[in-house]
Parts: structure tokens; C-alpha cells; sequence
């Protein structure tokens, strides 16, 4: 989808300057355990998680929900709130120059309806990995720490 209306209209005030917004983490889990992340379309640094930002009015279990559906297409079954998670390494620049600071809600999930895949355009990829090859691929930054933080990725 993009930018959201709501950030959009914030942009047009501080411009690239950093927004501290609440977000919403998504690891769907298979049934061998393994983990859904995703390519960025266009502009990455290393397979992602789905996820982005929580939409005014919302809870961060529905944007969480919300969010699966538009990226990857697919219904999902929220199963724990596995941590939230805030600071330097949950900053990203884009692009484009904007500087956000997540705080995120991180949710196991399990996929109910449908088959994960590239479904609005911010994807390239998605792959299912297991724990062990987490280890062994290229991760975004924001990524690589919170699947560290969160015990999905053993800490070097």
C-alpha cells in the first residue's frame, strides 16, 4: 500500500525528520516451525518480516491482521504476542530520506486461508526458512535484531 494517509500528512509537516510510530511484527509459523519473511520490493537490505505501521483506530492485533492480508495474502490466526520492541535498532531510513523509530508489537501467527505470496506490491518474495537457516541468509537490520531479540536468531 505504501505510505499511509495519516503518516503522509504528517510528512507534509516535519518532512524526512523522525516519526516514533507503533507498529505491528508478523512470524507466521508452519507447521514445521518454520518462519515466513519477506523481500521488499525494489529497495532491501535482506529478507523482512510483514508488518508496518498501526492505522489511527486500530489495535496493533488488528493491524498485525490487517497487514498479512494486504502484504501477503493471506488470512491469519494470531497465536502469542511475543514481545514489543523499541529503539536504535527498530529505526529505519527509507529511500527516500523519511527517518521513522518503530516501536512494534511482535505476534506468532499461523496462515487459516490461502497461500502466502507478493500481494500488494511492496513484496518481491517470500520464502518459509527454519531457525537454523536464519543463521545463513541476508537480514535486514531491523530484522536480523529482532528476530535476535526475540530468540529466533541464536546471538554470535
Amino acid at each position: 500500500m505504501g505510505i499511509a494517509p495519516h503518516i503522509a500528512r504528517l510528512r507534509a509537516f516535519v518532512g524526512h525528520e523522525q516519526l516514533l510510530l507503533p507498529c505491528a511484527t508478523v512470524l507466521p509459523l508452519d507447521e514445521r516451525e518454520r518462519v515466513l519473511l519477506a523481500w521488499a520490493a525494489g529497495h532491501s537490505d535482506g529478507w523482512g518480516t510483514v508488518g508496518g505501521a498501526v492505522d489511527p483506530g486500530e489495535s496493533p492485533a488488528e493491524a498485525a491482521i490487517r497487514e498479512a492480508r494486504e502484504e501477503i495474502g493471506v488470512e491469519i490466526r494470531l497465536t502469542r504476542l511475543v514481545d514489543v520492541l523499541g529503539g536504535p535498532d527498530y529505526e529505519v531510513t527509507y529511500p527516500n530520506g523519511d527517518r521513522t523509530a518503530y516501536v512494534t508489537a511482535v505476534y506468532e501467527a499461523t496462515v487459516v486461508d490461502g497461500v502466502p505470496a507478493p500481494a500488494d506490491g511492496e513484496l518481491s518474495e517470500v520464502a518459509w526458512f527454519t531457525r537454523d537457516e536464519l543463521s545463513t541468509i541476508p537480514l535486514s537490520r531491523f530484522t536480523r535484531a529482532l528476530l535476535t531479540a526475540t530468540g529466533y536468531l541464536p546471538t554470535i
